[in-house]
This record gives C-alpha cells, structure tokens and sequence, in this order.
C-alpha cells in the first residue's frame, strides 16, 4: 500500500476531505475519535473543520444544552470534547492510567481502607456538579477531616489550593479526580463564572450506559484504527497514554480481528473490515484545511513523518506540549498559521514550508471565510509570512 492511498484513508476517515452536513456533529466527532479540548475554543475549530457552517453557539448547545457531547479527561489524560454515547469507551478505555496514582498514594502509606473510603466517598458527592472547592469541602465533611490549603496551582504558581486528609497525605481536589478515574466515570458541568464543575456521567448524562474497562479498551482500539490506521501498537500507546503492557494485553485479544497493511517499508493495522475502503480510498481534489491548536489528525501516531517533514517537527510539535495549528495539504502539514481579531475583521497568518500551488491558496481563502465565520467575523485578510 502506498503511503499516499494510507493518508487519503485517514483523512476521508477524519472527515477532512468533505464537509459533512451541520446536524452531523455527533456523527463526525465519534468518527474522529474525539476532539482534544484544553482549548475549548480549538475543539469546536476542528469540528468545524469538518462539519459544514458549524459556529460556536452549535457546540456550546451540545455540550451542555442537549448534552450530545460531554467534556471529560480522556486519551492522554487531557479533556476532550466526546460523543456522549461513548464517552464509557473513552473514559473507562484509558482508565488504566488511574491505576498509576492509586499505586502512588498506597507507596506513600495511605492505607487501602482510607483510600477506599476516600474514593467512595469523592464518587457519592459528585452527584450533581460541583467546583474544586466544593468537591474537597464535601468529601471532607463526607470523610470527618478539616479542610486543608496549600501551595500547588502549578507552573510556578503559589496560589493555595484546597485539598483533604487522606491517610498521611494532604490530597487536592483535582487529584481526588484522577483517583476517581479508576472507579467511576467523571465528566465537566456547566462553568460557574471561570470555574469548571465536575460530576459523575450517569448523573449528569440521560440514558447512560456504563462499559467494563476491558470492553471499552477493546471498542477504543477499534476506533482508534478506524479513524488512525494503518498504526501500529507503538502509535495505539501515543495516542492513549496507556502503558506499553496494558496497550499490548489489549492489541493481542483483538488481533483476530485486525490485518496487516504493508505501507512503502513499515507494516501498520487496520480492521479487517475496513480493507476494502483502504483499498478504494483516494483524494479526488485537493484536500485543504487549517487545523487549530492540538487538533487530533497530528496527534494520533508515535511516528509522524508521513504527515510533518522531519525539518519542521519543532514547528509543529512546539515546547512544552504545545502543538501548533496547521495548514494541511492532502493529509500532509505543509505549514502552520496564527490568527488576530481586530474588531470584526480576522487576520490569518499563513506561514507556508515552501512554494504553495495556486490551486492551494485559493482553498487557504476559503478556508479562512470558514474559519472566520465559526469565529463569528464579518471579514478576513489571509497574509503570508
């Protein structure tokens, strides 16, 4: 298989070749296997990459007026925004992750009765959405122990944050949330002025349905595939941040189902029902669009060289996990961009690896009246730097 007809596969699989119609939100985030959402902003600009004439009021209202989609830690132990319907198979697929820290705080003499009662007690309060305040106040009356502070905000900061005795250790709210993760599953409520609320799924979800974590471990690496083949088991634990061992339990229960591609030297898996569309798959007109921040096409394999040329890895792929928007090309990176508000106007910055074909900059341009529209801007100016 050529690795040309491989990137084509992934990008008709990750909606970026058609727009699919506005009312297919849903549909497109699943197909796409979620959308990575620390910037919430940058979530709806990849749905809206993908889905036609979509705005950010449209996202808004399925995230917490339906509630079609929830907001929850997933792969990577970053938010996304995730088809409600799925959000088991995200939540509980990368569960193991949450094993780590249980492992943790029992190292550091928290005895397993205290740390049960903590868990029990942080999942039974989280019935309705609460702040990072008020989760530690209310397990804390749950558990009979005073409220504690301390230093923490992170990055440097010595902002003081609100944390409860749990064996030896002064526990923060935020961390009560990953410990959760291994019992229960726990997704974002609606903002309380600039506080985000937590609360568990089947509170918050209508008609939630619950997976086991090895069920949804196996359903999660075949979407995984279907959006991201051909991969590898290497590509599956980048993309998930589970470890090696765990990753690799799940790849050999599945392997009946899935079959070998051999593309230009490498060897990658996709399922074996998807054979046929692989084989079919092609661009038939240039495929453009600009990807915001942390979009999920430049985030799901180990090795990216088919996708980002090795001289502009650091363009991309920046400091401290940052990654950049791209333009991209027929499933390849072939520049980044940055964008400025000035009133009702929107500037794009295109910052192009090389020489584009007319044919290109033309898609840029309307790719930008996209863009700007999702932005809510009346114009937009596309500059090359």
């Amino acid at each position: 298989m050529t690795e040309r007809r491989v990137l084509a596969f992934r990008v008709q699989r990750q909606g970026l070749h058609r727009r699919a119609p506005r009312g297919s939100l849903v549909r497109v985030l699943s197909a796409m296997a979620g959308a990575q959402a620390q910037i919430e902003s940058a979530a709806g600009a990849a749905l809206a990459a993908r889905v036609t004439g979509l705005d950010a009021a449209a996202v808004a209202a399925a995230v917490w007026q339906t509630r079609r989609v929830a907001k929850a830690a997933a792969m990577r132990r970053t938010l996304h925004l995730l088809p409600s319907d799925d959000l088991a198979m995200f939540v509980r697929g990368t569960a193991g992750r949450a094993d780590k820290e249980i492992r943790w705080m029992r190292n550091r003499g928290v005895a397993a009765p205290d740390l049960r009662q903590a868990l029990e007690a942080t999942l039974a309060v989280l019935d309705r959405p609460l702040t990072r305040l008020e989760l530690a106040e209310r397990v804390g009356e749950a558990l009979a122990r005073p409220l504690r502070w301390r230093a923490g905000g992170g990055w440097g900061s010595s902002r003081k944050i609100p944390c409860v005795p749990v064996g030896p250790i002064d526990t923060p709210s935020s961390y009560l949330l990953d410990l959760a993760g291994a019992e229960g599953v726990v997704c974002h409520g609606p903002r309380r002025g600039n506080q985000p609320t937590f609360v568990r799924a089947d509170a918050w979800l209508e008609g939630w349905q619950d997976l086991p974590r090895d069920r949804a471990e196996d359903r999660l690496l075949r979407r995984y595939l279907r959006a991201f083949g051909p991969a590898t088991l290497r590509d599956f634990v980048a993309w998930t941040g589970m470890r090696a061992s765990d990753a690799q339990a799940v790849w050999e229960r599945s392997r009946p189902e899935l079959l070998a591609v051999g593309v230009d030297g490498w060897t990658g898996w996709i399922v074996a029902e998807d054979r046929e569309a692989l084989l079919e798959a092609e661009l038939t007109r240039p495929s453009v669009r600009l990807l915001p921040y942390f979009d999920g096409y430049v985030l799901g394999h180990a090795d990216r060289r088919a996708i980002v040329p090795p001289e502009h890895m650091h363009d991309v792929y920046r400091k401290q996990g940052w990654v950049a928007p791209v333009l991209l090309v027929d499933g390849r990176v072939r520049g980044t961009w940055s964008q400025e508000g000035k009133g009702r106007r929107l500037l794009l910055k295109v910052a192009p690896f090389g020489r584009l074909p007319k044919k290109v900059t033309r898609a840029i341009e309307r790719e930008a009246e996209a863009l700007a529209r999702f932005t809510a801007h009346d114009e937009v100016e596309v500059v090359a730097s």
